[in-house]
């Protein structure tokens, strides 16, 4: 099991800057990849931005050149730097992680985000 824990939500005017942070512990050794997930009301939860045990990362598109993930392996922490907030991404924001396991006979990353965090608020206000 791996425990996640994020923190770093709150009030911001637009254009302002919040740093996410997720601290995970429990088995952090099977961890494979970690993402932040964000859900706005009345809205799908959506993948923001992810990164691999390589370090590879992804964004959506709406938050490229604003957001950068990054992940301290000492500290078994990821992080999620927003900068030039807007009111569009006023959501809750979770931390996920997947984890190695047998799929398709293969021993391999989960296809899917087996771990979560509890969300952290995050307000952009205009």
């Amino acid at each position: 099991q791996v425990q996640l824990v994020e923190s770093g939500g709150g009030s911001v005017q637009a254009g302002g800057s919040l740093k996410l942070s997720c601290a995970a512990s429990g088995d952090i050794f099977n961890r494979c990849g970690m993402g932040w997930y964000r859900q706005a009301p009345g809205q799908e939860r959506e993948l923001v931005s992810s990164i691999s045990s390589s370090g590879s990362t992804t964004y959506v598109d709406s938050v490229k050149g604003r957001f950068t993930i990054s992940q301290d392996n000492v500290k078994n922490t990821l992080y999620l730097q927003m900068n030039s907030l807007k009111t569009e991404d006023t959501a809750v924001y979770y931390c996920a992680a997947r984890k190695w396991g047998w799929y398709v006979y293969l021993w391999q990353c989960s296809p899917d985000y087996n771990y979560w965090g509890q969300g952290t608020q995050v307000t952009v206000s205009s």
